[in-house]
């Protein structure tokens, strides 16, 4: 009974083997019938960031494509780059879907169609608009060559793509041509080993997954106390809707800033990425705004102008002027102050900068690290804050294209750059490109 169970588990790992070994002998066949489809390109995008046809090697010939795919490699990112012959196999407009499906891992995909180029990413990893603009960028001043075109594209993007590098790149050697010696002991390692890549792509969403609920609760602690200090805020205006003099637009103020609490509490309670707390700090920006005009009605002083919140302390409130700063070594600029930080920094005196706790003890939110970014961007604004926080740590992290590219799952999608989703994706969050008709292969810079 022993000798006939090593048999049949014997049996097994050998059929295991053949498979894997005819499978490895398939991809390896240049000339296989599905060696010029959309079947193909994916199947090599899926071992390297960059396949071309055979028919167009002319146009990026292997060491250049190599170099290419080395730049790639180094910078861990999820781009996709195919250079493909002209022609009814690979129709303009469902060429970059096709792949896209068929590769089934999220990432920026350009393609080089004949003399044409277009491209297309998941949303979590770049922007449609982002997208775009880089595609016309490489496709202005009419035809380029190939080399040319790619690396411009792939330098521009590595800079702004979002995630890390698919863990099936690591699984493969990189030459396409390999030896079947090598094939066979691919196969071995691919039986004996069984869920090896399987377990990395679980290890790395694992270290995504931990770094990002660290950062969560890192946030979730400054954020509820800005909740509860707004709290206290309504609680210490003490109005009633009811009370003498009371008329419709305090009452509608009134209304805003317990609304404003009420949906920072709610965003709050269901945060799962950092970016998602910014919606938390509008809406209590909002809410701010509306208890300072409330005030302003109730002592019949003038009503407040809209602006931002004190640079230092947003719990302060909206600012009454703007006042030059300079970070302890960084160059000045001029920051919104409430009418208090205002007075303090005509005195020569420090402002009440808002610390937070980090691991070497207090520090302002600014030198505080990159998790502070979400916070900070609700209550000022993306455009605000490059110069707001110039030479302040939160913004050098902040100018850095890996800013935060790890922490968050973009609009909460749950796939980001680099993991494998299959066929599951959205296409009208795969964009960036022409996909009508075939325009976005042109190869000049029309649109």
């Amino acid at each position: 009974m022993r000798t006939r169970l090593i048999s049949v588990r014997m049996g097994s790992v050998l059929a295991g083997l053949l498979l894997a070994l005819s499978g490895a002998a398939l991809a390896a066949a240049p000339q296989a019938s599905a060696a010029n489809g959309v079947a193909a390109v994916a199947e090599a995008l899926k071992r390297g960031p960059v396949y071309v046809d055979p028919r167009a090697e002319a146009q990026l010939p292997k060491a250049e494509a190599d170099a290419l795919a080395q730049k790639i490699k180094d910078a861990g990112k999820p781009v996709f780059v195919a250079v493909l012959p002209a022609g009814g196999e690979f129709p303009q407009d469902k060429v970059l879907g096709a792949v896209r499906a068929e590769t089934g891992i999220t990432g920026l995909y350009a393609v080089r169609l004949g003399d044409g180029f277009n491209a297309g990413a998941d949303r979590a990893v770049m922007p449609a608009n982002a997208v775009h603009n880089l595609s016309e960028a490489v496709k202005t001043g009419g035809p380029v060559d190939a080399s040319t075109q790619l690396n411009n594209f792939v330098d521009q993007a590595l800079t702004q793509v979002k995630g890390g590098a698919p863990a099936s790149w690591g699984s493969v050697g990189e030459d396409d041509g390999a030896p079947v010696a090598g094939l066979v002991a691919l196969g071995a390692v691919a039986v004996v080993g069984g869920g090896g890549a399987y377990v990395l792509v679980r290890r790395n969403r694992r270290k995504k997954e931990e770094a990002r609920r660290e950062a969560v609760e890192r946030l979730g602690v400054v954020v509820e106390e800005d909740i509860t200090a707004f709290g206290e805020e309504l609680e210490r205006l003490d109005f009633h809707p009811g009370e003498p003099g009371a008329d419709d637009a305090m009452r509608r103020d009134y209304e805003q800033g317990l609304d404003s609490y009420e949906k920072a509490k709610q965003i709050m309670g269901s945060v799962r990425y950092p970016e998602e707390v910014t919606g938390v700090t509008q809406a209590l920006e909002d809410g701010r705004f509306a208890l300072a005009t409330l005030d302003a009605r109730r002592q019949g002083r003038p009503l407040p102008e809209r602006r931002s919140p004190c640079f230092f302390d947003p719990r302060h409130g909206p600012s009454t002027e703007d006042a030059s700063w300079a970070p302890a070594g960084g160059a000045p600029r001029t920051v919104p102050v409430c009418a208090a930080d205002a007075v303090r920094l005509r005195d020569g005196l420090d402002p009440a900068v808002r610390t937070v706790d980090t691991e070497h003890g207090p520090r302002p939110y600014y030198d505080a690290g990159p998790a502070y970014g979400p916070w900070a961007g609700g209550y000022f604004g993306g455009g605000m804050l490059p110069g707001l926080l110039m030479g302040t740590m939160l913004g050098s992290m902040m100018s850095s294209p890996a800013y935060a590219s790890d922490l968050g799952g973009g609009m909460g999608g749950g796939f980001e750059g680099g993991d494998v989703s299959g066929a599951d994706f959205n296409p009208s969050d795969f964009g960036g490109g022409d996909f009508g008709g075939g325009g976005g292969f042109d190869g000049g810079g029309g649109w």
